[in-house]
């Protein structure tokens, strides 16, 4: 019930900048809550990039801190992604993950969804 629409991915120049964004369509759902990006180098587990809450409150894994920014539109349910002074460690796929709550009989009901992956590159 849930559609996440990524963009923004491509290919940049080590200390380059990026913007990548993921609209949620809303659908039946009653709220939105945590959204967020993970990525996925070549050959490894999908980790968390940076996540924010329903109050704006952001996560970000230590290797981003001061480099990227995660900022996020209620109305629009879309949330973005600032990626500035990128390094080749910074290549991979990146997901959109949404937490979303909908009523099912009745009842709220919260399940996690996620984007297809937009591939970021950073490299010489």
């Amino acid at each position: 019930q849930v559609q996440l629409v990524e963009s923004g991915g491509g290919f940049v120049q080590p200390g380059g900048s990026l913007r990548l964004s993921c609209a949620a369509s809303s659908g039946n759902i009653f709220r939105f809550n945590t959204m967020g990006w993970y990525r996925q180098h070549p050959g490894q587990q999908r980790e968390l990039v940076a996540t924010i809450d329903s109050g704006y409150m952001t996560n970000y894994v230590d290797s981003v801190k001061g480099r990227f920014t995660l900022s996020r539109d209620n109305a629009k349910n879309t949330i973005y992604l600032q990626m500035s002074s990128l390094k080749p460690e910074d290549t991979g796929v990146y997901y959109c993950n949404v937490e979303a709550e909908m009523f099912v009989a009745g009842k709220l009901r919260a399940d996690t969804y996620w984007g297809q992956g937009t591939q970021v590159t950073v490299s010489s």
